[in-house]
């Protein structure tokens, strides 16, 4: 069969990210089932019109508001296709209307309060209304996605048809081995008391979203209480400056350290020294920096929001706090270093609970569901 991914980044783009390395994971199972697969995306400097990655045939073509019209252009001079993936962050292919074949969305998570983040008013607002129209209009469009409570967004703006497939951290096989972060559960768990100094880490890019700024306010709070602290930054971004300039302000230095990138090896390294992983986002499409960290034996703990408490179960395998505030993440923290046996049992759940996110259970069923889509007329 063909199938066909609209997404407006591919792997080789400079600004692409983990969506693109799930789509790529997706890709290459259809791949090695012995499909024919195409990948559709913007243009960027210094990328080639077309070229073939990793047995997938990348097109690339214009920009942001013309690339959808040159995708059609492009799509009409070629055979059909069985199956079209319209893959949506923020904006859609609006490929149900032009593709004239079988057709899901993709879709990792409702912005909602994200556009805030990254536009004033009132072009958040606006960004949010398309939002929810879109996906109205997409109504009777299945959808895929990684978590629950991204279904249930979409459920809430009329959306009809959801499934759910969460992603895999471990386990893949030739190119899926190669070229995904493999991030294999302990083999065995390790001795790591709850002692004081707090190892916090964070594993995020600086971006406003991520509001990693709170995770230095809650080590703010943790020492003014008195409770010894410290938190690794892992990540790159825009924003990495004014978290330096903040914690210089906060008169945290010896407290907050800015790793910067880590290869995977080294991050591993890191979530396996580290107490917690907190993770303070405005909302993730599942959060899976947390799974890797439980698989290094660190239960996390994150904010009420959408994708993070599908990734964390609150009470069992980490600490889901009461607000989006550092104070609150900073109550959740000192509360459990008085019950240290309560930590040992969430990072025992954490871990046994990472092992059911292999991609070789994983990405057979999501292969199958898309070949049950393509094959509806």
């Amino acid at each position: 069969m063909r199938f066909l991914m609209l997404n407006w980044r591919d792997p080789k783009n400079p600004i692409s990210g983990g969506a693109e390395r799930v789509t790529l994971a997706h890709l290459l199972a259809l791949v090695e089932r012995g499909h024919e697969v195409f990948w559709y995306t913007n243009d960027f400097p210094g990328g080639a019109r077309e070229e073939v990655f990793e047995r997938i045939k990348i097109v690339r073509g214009g920009g942001k508001g013309s690339s959808i019209l040159k995708a059609i252009s492009w799509y009409r001079r070629q055979p059909r296709f069985d199956l079209v993936m319209d893959q949506h962050h923020g904006f859609p292919w609006f490929a149900p209307w032009w593709c004239n074949t079988n057709c899901v969305a993709y879709i990792h998570e409702v912005l909602g309060p994200i556009w805030s983040a990254f536009y004033p008013e009132p072009v958040s607002t606006i960004g949010r209304w398309q939002e929810r129209w879109t996906h109205w209009l997409y109504r009777n469009v299945p959808f895929w996605t990684p978590s629950e409570s991204t279904k249930k967004d979409l459920h809430a703006h009329g959306v009809r048809s959801v499934t759910v497939i969460p992603n895999g951290i471990y386990g893949g096989s030739g190119d899926l081995l190669r070229l995904l972060p493999d991030t294999p559960p302990l083999a065995m768990l390790e001795e790591k008391p709850l002692q004081l100094p707090l190892r916090l880490i964070c594993v995020s890019r600086s971006a406003p979203n991520k509001r990693v700024e709170h995770a230095i306010q809650a080590v703010k709070c943790l020492a003014d209480r008195n409770i010894p602290v410290q938190l690794k930054v892992v990540g790159v971004g825009d924003a990495k400056v004014e978290l330096e300039r903040l914690t210089k302000s906060l008169n945290l230095q010896d407290k907050v350290i800015f790793t910067g990138y880590l290869s995977e090896e080294q991050k591993n390294s890191a979530l396996r020294e580290a107490h917690f992983l907190v993770h303070t986002s405005m909302r993730e499409g599942w959060g899976l920096n947390v799974i890797e960290a439980n698989a290094m034996g660190t239960p996390a703990a994150v904010y009420p929001v959408g994708g993070l408490i599908d990734s964390t179960v609150p009470g069992q395998t980490g600490l889901v706090t009461t607000a989006e505030t550092p104070e609150s993440l900073a109550d959740a923290l000192a509360g459990i270093i008085k019950t240290p046996e309560l930590y040992s049992r969430y990072r025992v759940s954490a871990w046994e609970r990472s092992k059911t996110f292999s991609w070789k259970e994983i990405l057979p069923q999501m292969a199958a569901w898309l070949e049950a889509s393509a094959q509806k007329h």
